[in-house]
């Protein structure tokens, strides 16, 4: 079974499946297990799969987060997908589900997820993340929390570090 990192560091199965966009013509078909759903087609079948714990939705990068705004509250699990780890569009996706829109539940990196961004994405307001599958797993605890002040706000905290450290005294000419 795979393995995803929590924000917490820790390491766990991975009960979620990744249901990719069927093909033109095709129909969705949903597992006996957590899924998945592309957005646009949790969104034209949202009637059928609201308030079903095992239901959440993806975000593909080119998909903006308002799309699924006024439904987030009825997903426990929202993943973004990075298609490749230079495109950064879903970091921007994360900060606006959290801060603008409010989501409190499980927001999850999938794609091409590499160890040096797993930080960046914790300040982002990630708490769960799938790993590429040539990247070694057990390094991603410490990569977590590998800078241990970062000078700007983020949804891990809220206050840059000079508010933290407290107000600088200002030179009198």
């Amino acid at each position: 079974m795979p393995e995803i990192i929590r924000h917490d560091g820790s390491i766990v199965a991975d009960d979620w499946q990744v249901l990719a966009d069927p093909g033109e013509g095709e129909a969705l078909e949903l597992p006996d297990a957590p899924c998945l759903v592309p957005a646009e087609l949790w969104l034209a079948g949202r009637e059928h799969y609201a308030g079903k714990p095992e239901i959440g939705l993806w975000l593909d990068s080119h998909e903006e987060p308002e799309l699924v705004a006024d439904h987030i509250h009825e997903l426990p699990l929202i993943a973004v997908n990075f298609p490749k780890f230079s495109d950064g569009r879903g970091y921007s996706s994360a900060r606006l589900l959290r801060e603008r829109f409010g989501y409190r539940g499980e927001l999850r990196a999938i794609g091409d997820v590499l160890l040096d961004q797993l930080q960046f994405m914790k300040r982002c307001g990630f708490d769960s993340y799938v790993l590429r599958p040539d990247k070694d797993i057990t390094k991603a605890p410490r990569c977590l929390n590998f800078f241990s002040n970062a000078y700007q706000a983020a949804t891990d905290n809220d206050e840059p570090l000079f508010r933290r450290r407290g107000e600088f005294p200002v030179a009198t000419a």
